[in-house]
């Protein structure tokens, strides 16, 4: 059953048909009101710890605004909609008015997530989301999970910008709408997750720092300005709350937690999945994950299901392309046998110095962690958007080598992720997007350029002028996914035949799985093995290279291989050029 008891300690909440209660925090503000459109500004009561509190006759729909002392009117800053973007008038919202059609959803088991990433606005918002399920739940994927949907300055945005945390992107659609798509994913039998920002607000409309700048911290930066002030309970309980109520007002099944290396009081972290692990229904299966870089394990053992693997991803793209610049300096020596701890122990960093960080150390021992704790993938927005001109490995990888790599990390125990695209095998870009006014526009036009200038291919400083423009409605236009219109049907087949070997052969034996052994055999391709939960033994071998290589003739059952020569040649004792082969020997 849904849970309908739940509600929100701040912002603007029913108490009754046409009564709401609105509360903000406020600390360095004498006196607030609250301004409801059509009825004069009410007043607000200050408690001594800087919360405002006042009820007013208004109900659901009803738009209003605080009012500082000095006149000017901010946005509630836990606003449940906007009406005109960041800058205008927040939404009372009743979040019981939406009927579910699935109410008795429970999620499914993390084992079996198969995770593809979306960005909604790039789809046609959310209902143009709503209509990729049948089709992606036919490919196989089990969890889609949307890049942040936080309210963001304007129209375009990959949505790192949000300013205002409850309040779903306007221009992707109502919170109705939300939940109109999470609940048909629910029909097709989807989780879905979103990715969720606690390590900064955008740059443009939040004014908390006016009201509220105990939320900063005055000592510690962040690449975005002031970290956040984790110290304060305040702080905690806001972002706390925000993390409960996607996943118990609007249902979600998971949670991504954007580069919380950047939160510079981690405990909070752990606090937080302990009050979700708590406060979530029983019987109910919500998941956690992270995105970290400085791998830290033990919070995986403290309520995280997962965290996003960048170290795979980083080595795999070391393979397939050859490239060896910026964070890929780390993994350009012996990538193979970086390749093989990554299979074998998770992170390839676990306390070693990384010379992309000056010969810092960086990571935590990770052998002891389930395959299934670490989500691998091939590209997502950050690997691609945070390239100059968006490329994806259509355009930078052998197509065979590339086929290979998706054999390897479908079929292998750690949890797969898909980026929007990559199964139609689009050639289109996935550029960074944004939609600022005019002089923080050119601000970011000119970060851009100076983020890519030690780059070599930006020697000649007159190719920065190449860049694409992040501003520019064409360089969202661009980053929408087309599937190719030569590759795609067979890509799309393979994908749909490695997701369903995965799930007829592999996520019925994860429970338990533990990696036995992993080794390179030559300079481009890696063997692996897992004890699987069963007790079978998969064994894994690629090759991303051109040359042959030496394996063990296999024994037990063929489950996959690239083509017939690879096949053949597995048990000849040799993995092909450019092919992935598993195998299946029973307990």
């Amino acid at each position: 059953m849904i849970r309908t008891g739940w509600r929100l300690p701040f912002g603007a909440n029913l108490i009754g048909h046409d009564r709401t209660q609105f509360r903000i925090w406020a600390p360095a503000q004498p006196t607030m009101s609250v301004a409801v459109e059509g009825a004069a500004p009410l007043p607000m009561s200050r408690s001594d710890d800087g919360w405002f509190e006042a009820e007013a006759n208004c109900g659901a729909g009803a738009r209003y605004r605080y009012i500082l002392p000095d006149g000017a009117t901010v946005p509630d800053p836990a606003a449940r909609a906007q009406h005109g973007d960041v800058r205008g008038a927040s939404i009372v919202v009743d979040p019981l008015s939406y009927r579910w059609r699935h109410p008795d959803w429970r999620g499914r088991p993390w084992h079996e997530a198969v995770l593809y990433e979306a960005h909604a606005g790039l789809l046609g918002g959310f209902a143009g989301v709503a209509r990729e399920l049948p089709r992606l739940a036919a490919l196989g994927v089990t969890a889609v999970e949307l890049m942040p949907v936080a309210e963001f300055p304007g129209g375009r945005n990959w949505g790192y910008d949000g300013a205002l945390l409850f309040a779903p992107e306007s221009s992707y659609g109502s919170p109705d709408d939300l939940r109109a798509l999470i609940d048909a994913a629910h029909g097709h039998g989807l989780m879905m997750f979103l990715d969720v920002v606690y390590n900064h607000f955008g740059p443009e409309g939040n004014y908390l720092a006016r009201y509220a700048p105990a939320m900063f911290r005055d000592d510690v930066a962040t690449p975005w300005g002031p970290a956040l002030n984790f110290r304060r309970g305040e702080v905690r309980r806001f972002f706390t709350e925000n993390a409960l109520y996607w996943l118990l007002e609007y249902r979600f099944d998971g949670l991504r937690f954007d580069a919380v290396h950047a939160i510079a009081d981690a405990g909070w972290l752990d606090e937080m999945a302990a009050e979700v692990r708590k406060s979530v229904e029983p019987g109910r299966h919500v998941h956690l994950v992270l995105e970290n870089d400085d791998n830290a394990a033990a919070h995986l053992a403290r309520g995280f299901d997962a965290q996003w693997n960048d170290d795979g991803h980083h080595v795999l793209h070391v393979l397939l392309t050859g490239e060896s610049e910026g964070y890929y300096e780390d993994y350009a020596d012996r990538p193979a046998e970086r390749l093989a701890r990554c299979l074998k122990e998770g992170f390839i960093y676990q306390g070693e110095p990384s010379a992309y960080r000056g010969g810092k150390s960086r990571g935590t021992a990770s052998a002891d962690l389930p395959p299934t704790a670490f989500v691998l993938f091939l590209q997502n927005h950050d690997q691609i958007g945070n390239r100059a001109f968006g490329e994806r490995l259509t355009q930078l990888a052998h197509p065979q080598a590339l086929e290979a790599a998706i054999a390897l990390l479908l079929l292998c125990p750690q949890i797969p992720l898909l980026f929007m695209g990559e199964e139609g095998a689009s050639t289109s870009p996935f550029l960074f997007f944004t939609e600022h006014a005019a002089e923080l526009a050119q601000a970011v036009r000119d970060g851009r350029r100076r983020e890519f200038a030690k780059f070599s291919q930006f020697s000649d400083p007159k190719h920065l002028d190449k860049i694409p423009d992040p501003n520019a409605t064409v360089t969202f236009e661009r980053s929408k996914p087309v599937a190719d219109s030569a590759r795609a049907g067979a890509r799309e087949r393979l994908y749909r035949d490695l997701l369903a070997l995965r799930r007829a052969e592999i996520v019925p034996r994860l429970a338990g799985a533990r990696a036995v052994d992993a080794r390179a055999i030559s300079s481009a391709a890696v063997t692996a093995s897992w004890r699987m939960g069963d007790n079978s033994l998969l064994t894994i071998a690629v090759n991303l290279g051109a040359e042959a290589a030496e394996i063990s003739r296999h024994r037990g059952r063929l489950l996959f291989a690239s083509s017939d020569a690879a096949a053949l040649a597995a048990q000849q004792g040799r993995i092909g050029p450019y092919s992935t082969v598993a195998m299946l020997e029973p307990p």
